[in-house]
């Protein structure tokens, strides 16, 4: 316990936090950079080949990046612009003419387009993070690295019809493939979060718009190989269409994260809980789902019975001081979860979380690794609160304490480590 007490400030509440990016990351992000320094370098020392082919091209991709939508659950958020750049990546010919366009210009295009797409989205306060950038450069590097030399050297001219196009599909997986394990990769140096569920998460993803994404790129490239540009806005139009129904789609998942959050506020308007005290508890324990490594969905299960885990205390007719459950006799935080349970049934929510909000009374060994989390998140809270600025060694200790039956030992560590590691605000007494 001692090795936390340097680390913390009792005066701000706050655990500090080091902005330093980890040492992969900034290299990954540096060599990315240079790559595409040099590839506009050399570009506008040769000139562009095919210039109306690469103008087009290049439009296209800063479509796709200006009608991105910001803070998207999806993994890609541009799709129109990834498929564009994958397309001319794996273009080979255009109208019936060989092009002669290299890797270093295709990332100059991209580059240059993703980047002109980005400018608005950043003077709104809402622009892509630089992962973004770097996942579509290095991406499309990829590709055009797989495919450009081995067609201009005329390797790539043997193969005709369904072999052409079972080439460029497999190309195309093979990008995906890697995107999501650079994804992967990045967010892992970036949060230290286990990088197999990251991964597992990325690939889930592929498989949703990631695989439109790579058929648009292939039905472009082989498109514009026929019939020239005029490809281009006919096949684009389905993978708008598509974009569209995945932000309403988020947007509808948006919505229903609010209306449980409003449930969730029901006790605090009651006067049953601390103001703001489901909000706390949903972000820390999802802040350690990811510490333990679960997946996305079981997150999102984990973040809806965090935000309505104390829904159960709107039955009793005197309230708990403070809300603090914790404190109370093991068959009464039974029956005020089981109660709660019963309401989140009757809500329509799914029923994992009312699971959850059920079972996070139990002794851990008996719990879902959910409620494992609220549990212990919750009883954290609800301590230090009480014990005030700079209570966070002291509610530390007494969960460590309480291992033995009611805390999963895992889950108090990686507890520790969020809190170390985030610069949380800790709950003040009062």
């Amino acid at each position: 316990m001692s090795a936390l007490t340097p680390r913390l400030v009792a005066r701000s509440g706050r655990f500090p936090w080091h902005p330093r990016l980890p040492a992969p990351l900034t290299l990954v992000r540096a060599l990315t950079l240079l790559l595409t320094l040099f590839a506009l370098a050399d570009t506008l020392w040769h000139g562009l080949d095919e210039r109306g082919t690469a103008l087009a091209f290049g439009i296209l991709i800063t479509v796709g990046e200006l009608t991105r939508w910001s803070g998207a659950e999806e993994r890609e958020s541009a799709p129109l612009g990834a498929a564009a750049a994958l397309s001319y990546a794996l273009l080979g010919e255009q109208a019936g003419r060989p092009t002669h366009h290299g890797v270093l210009q295709v990332v100059a295009v991209v580059a240059a387009a993703a980047l002109l797409g980005c400018v608005p989205h950043v003077a709104r306060g809402r622009g892509p993070t630089v992962d973004h950038l770097t996942r579509r450069v290095l991406t499309v590097a990829f590709a055009a690295v797989c495919f450009q030399p081995l067609y201009n050297q005329g390797r790539l001219l043997e193969w005709g019809g369904p072999a052409y196009a079972l080439l460029l599909v497999a190309l195309l997986v093979l990008t995906a493939l890697c995107d999501a394990v650079l994804a992967a990769a990045l967010a892992h140096a970036r949060t230290r979060w286990p990088f197999g569920p990251l991964l597992w998460d990325e690939l889930r993803a592929t498989l949703g718009i990631g695989s439109a994404v790579c058929a648009t790129g292939a039905v472009m490239s082989l498109a514009v190989a026929v019939v020239g540009l005029w490809a281009l806005p006919v096949f684009s139009l389905p993978l708008l269409l598509t974009q569209l129904s995945f932000r309403r789609y988020a947007a509808v998942r948006v919505t229903y994260r609010q209306t449980i959050a409003s449930l969730a506020r029901a006790t605090e308007i009651a006067g049953y809980t601390p103001a703001g005290h489901a909000r706390r508890v949903a972000a820390l324990s999802r802040a350690v789902g990811r510490e333990l490594g679960l997946s996305e969905p079981d997150l999102t299960v984990l973040e809806y019975a965090a935000l309505m885990h104390d829904i159960g205390q709107l039955s009793l007719v005197d309230p708990v001081p403070a809300g603090a459950t914790s404190a109370l006799a093991a068959d009464e935080q039974r029956r005020i979860a089981l109660l709660g349970g019963a309401v989140v049934r009757q809500t329509g929510v799914d029923a994992e979380v009312a699971v959850v909000v059920e079972r996070q009374a139990d002794p851990y060994r008996e719990q879902p690794v959910t409620a494992r989390i609220v549990r212990a998140v919750n009883a954290y809270e609800e301590l230090a609160r009480e014990a005030g600025p700079g209570g966070t060694l002291t509610a530390l200790e007494k969960l460590r304490l309480a291992t033995a039956r009611d805390y999963q030992p895992e889950v108090v560590e990686s507890l520790a480590r969020v809190l170390l590691r985030g610069g949380l605000t800790l709950p003040q007494a009062g």
